[in-house]
């Protein structure tokens, strides 16, 4: 593996947003009623040998098409990446590697639940390559835990934390919020015993009831009630004064970190990067000859395994994406950064500027922050982001 310097890597994103991984292993030992996400489960042994040939050749395919090499990150997501043998992540990491040139100093990480089957595995993870684990806490209540439909309780998470601090140079973990019921008086303590435990990053995720899962189905029953918005706002404001007091900053909508601790994937993600996406479900943004390209795969495993071994790939889409797509996904991904997004970036996606009179109103309303060519929506306007893109992409 080459080295990639800090001033390398800041160059590279300042230019272009950066290039990324996605690697989605996509079984799950139980199908939690709020995902939607693209998860399996499988009471038979998975062939993880099998999966793993067929992400390296999938990758390989996808490599061919691109010539963006080097990777600021990987990213081992799902379903649940930590159900995988260190064997299996060592070899994936061999395979993007030996295909794109893996720096040394890339960041690599696997999401995992806080079981203790899986945290006995942290240290083959290590040894496999990966520097960074985001914990699927949720909660670190028991009784919530439960109705969250999550096979950990609140003492397996708290010992999983403390051995992904010892063995792994970052650890994020997500929590769970404006759950049905959730008072501030509850929240706050909950988050205050997570700020105790937490490493150098937290998700924190205000529940949303999606369609397709089992919360939704209650939801239209009238069995399960959510805060209404004015609670959920506070429980939202409340997470920002009480992880800034505790030294983390919230660089992204649901993201907070300490100093340095910010997820280098995710930020490629809402810096408008590309990526390639490789596994089952997967989605990818790729760099084709200077067209930027959308990739998703087939979701159902065994379809998209059989699809891989034939074919080379498990596409089921590869589109180029015209200038006014490119510019409202950069414009929808970047507001939601503290730092916001760059008008010139935005300019040569689209292929003509933002209206100056609509970010001067917006600004005048107290809605954008404008410093020289980039603007941002400020703290005050936070909970708004999505009616200021609106008002912007109109």
């Amino acid at each position: 593996m080459s080295t990639l310097n800090v001033a390398q890597v800041e160059s590279r994103v300042r230019a272009d947003g950066g290039f990324a991984v996605y690697v989605h292993w996509p079984f799950c030992q139980a199908k939690c009623p709020y995902c939607d996400f693209n998860s399996h489960v499988r009471h038979k042994a998975v062939d993880q040998t099998r999966f793993a040939a067929a992400m390296a050749r999938e990758l390989a395919t996808f490599a061919s098409w691109t010539a963006e090499r080097r990777p600021l990150s990987v990213f081992f997501g799902g379903g649940t990446p930590s159900l995988m043998e260190p064997s299996t992540v060592a070899a994936i990491l061999t395979a993007i590697d030996d295909t794109l040139g893996l720096p040394a100093d890339a960041e690599i990480t696997l999401e995992a639940n806080p079981t203790s089957v899986e945290a006995a595995r942290f240290e083959g993870y290590r040894a496999a390559g990966v520097n960074r684990v985001s914990l699927g806490v949720q909660s670190l209540n028991d009784t919530e835990l439960a109705a969250l439909g999550r096979l950990h309780d609140a003492a397996t998470a708290r010992a999983a934390l403390a051995l992904a601090r010892r063995i792994f140079p970052h650890v994020s973990a997500d929590l769970i919020y404006a759950r049905p019921r959730q008072t501030t008086t509850a929240w706050a303590a909950e988050l205050s015993d997570m700020l105790d435990l937490a490493g150098d990053h937290l998700s924190l995720y205000q529940l949303t009831i999606e369609p397709g899962t089992r919360f939704f189905d209650l939801a239209e029953m009238g069995k399960l009630v959510v805060p209404e918005d004015d609670a959920a706002a506070d429980l939202y404001e409340l997470t920002g004064e009480m992880t800034r007091a505790a030294g983390f900053s919230r660089y992204e909508v649901s993201n907070h970190a300490r100093p340095g601790g910010e997820a280098r994937h995710n930020l490629v993600y809402w810096r408008g990067g590309s990526y390639i996406g490789i596994g089952p479900g997967a989605h990818g943004r790729l760099n084709e000859n200077g067209t930027r390209t959308a990739t998703s795969t087939e979701r159902h495993p065994e379809t998209w395994l059989a699809k891989v071994e034939a074919d080379g790939h498990g596409l089921t889409e590869h589109e180029p994406l015209g200038a006014g797509a490119r510019a409202d996904e950069y414009l929808l991904m970047a507001l939601r950064l503290t730092e916001g997004m760059d008008l010139d970036a935005y300019a040569a996606r689209a292929g003509a500027p933002l209206d100056e009179a609509r970010i001067d109103a917006l600004a005048a309303g107290g809605f954008l922050r404008r410093d020289g060519r980039r603007i941002a929506v400020p703290d005050t306007a936070r909970l708004l982001t999505n009616a200021v893109v609106r008002e912007l992409a109109a």
